[in-house]
């Protein structure tokens, strides 16, 4: 009897020489997908379908028996062809067909095709009713993992700096503590293992996965291991140098300014940026933003006019960095 050859490679998605590992990884991708039991009522004998199909299609792939068997057909079907099975093919224990394939006593199994969720009449052609392996009524009951749960987890550059602890309100009420380990970055993920969706049929929970996300900082900008904050500097100041001081995270500092410094030059503090995954720290870079009063009293204004009149390039012109 003709019936439509399945392309269970095409059923799960998998090219056909894909590895074990591989076919597993992607049925388990699927069948979380498909399983009935996640799926909106109006969704679920659509799901209960395909889900029939991606357990057939595994049942095979992750035999290598069944799959041998499977690739001895040749890659020449496509899906929905008229395929006629090889003779003896399905055969009873005992009775090897010409193509040396033998199949286990279906008196064994009786039943199982049904408990599996139905396996199609190309299954049963080849490999029989019994074609099941022994013991395994997954099916519709398959026991899976729980969903893993991903959120971003907004933290502070302090918390980049010292690390922290933060309390997380979960669905149903649940409160998990979660540890910022010192060092973390933009982009850093913290697995918390076994805390995510509950698993199906019995299956382990999934996890979950927090990706780290700096929060803007009023006064600190992060790039890579370093630090950069703006410091504001007089004219004079920066004309005739100085000690200022510089807030840090780690406490005020004295810093000197050269002589003649110039706006957006980068002054560096070393060992006070974030710490490194060898155990030392990135700089601060202090930037120098020069401001000039808004208001300046008749004293201020009448030194600026003098420091016009001494100058040694034309008030009308700008000035040259």
């Amino acid at each position: 009897m003709a019936v439509k050859f399945r392309d269970y490679y095409e059923v799960l998605g998998v090219p056909r020489t894909a590895t074990a590992d591989e076919i597993k990884r992607v049925y388990r991708q699927l069948a979380r997908k498909h399983h009935p039991d996640l799926q909106r009522p109006a969704d679920r004998p659509k799901a209960s379908e395909r889900f029939k199909e991606i357990n057939e299609a595994y049942e095979v792939l992750s035999d290598p028996d069944k799959r041998a068997k499977y690739d001895a057909l040749g890659a020449d079907w496509k899906s929905g062809m008229d395929f006629t099975p090889p003779p003896g093919a399905g055969a009873r224990r005992g009775a090897p067909s010409d193509a040396g394939w033998t199949t286990v006593d279906e008196s064994s199994f009786e039943g199982m095709g049904d408990d599996m969720g139905g396996f199609s009449d190309f299954f049963s052609s080849i490999f029989g009713r019994g074609g099941a392996r022994a013991g395994r009524r997954e099916g519709v009951r398959v026991t899976m993992p729980g969903p893993d749960i991903e959120a971003g987890l907004p933290v502070t550059v302090e918390e980049l700096l010292r690390g922290g602890k933060r309390r997380l309100s979960l669905d149903g009420g649940r409160q998990l503590d979660v540890e910022i380990p010192k060092g973390a970055r933009d982009g850093t993920v913290l697995r918390l293992a076994g805390q995510g969706g509950r698993g199906i049929n019995g299956g382990p929970p999934g996890d979950i996965y927090l990706h780290v996300r700096l929060a803007p900082h009023p006064r600190y900008r992060v790039i890579g291991d370093d630090l950069e904050v703006d410091l504001p500097l007089w004219p004079w100041q920066a004309v005739l140098g100085g000690a200022v001081r510089v807030d840090t995270p780690d406490g005020p500092v004295t810093l000197t300014i050269p002589p003649g410094t110039q706006s957006g030059r980068r002054l560096r503090l070393r060992g006070r940026g974030l710490p490194r995954a060898d155990g030392g720290r990135g700089d601060l870079y202090a930037v120098v933003r020069i401001v000039v009063p808004e208001r300046p009293s008749a004293a201020e204004r009448e030194a600026y006019e003098a420091l016009r009149r001494g100058a040694s390039v034309p008030s009308d012109q700008p000035a040259r960095v």
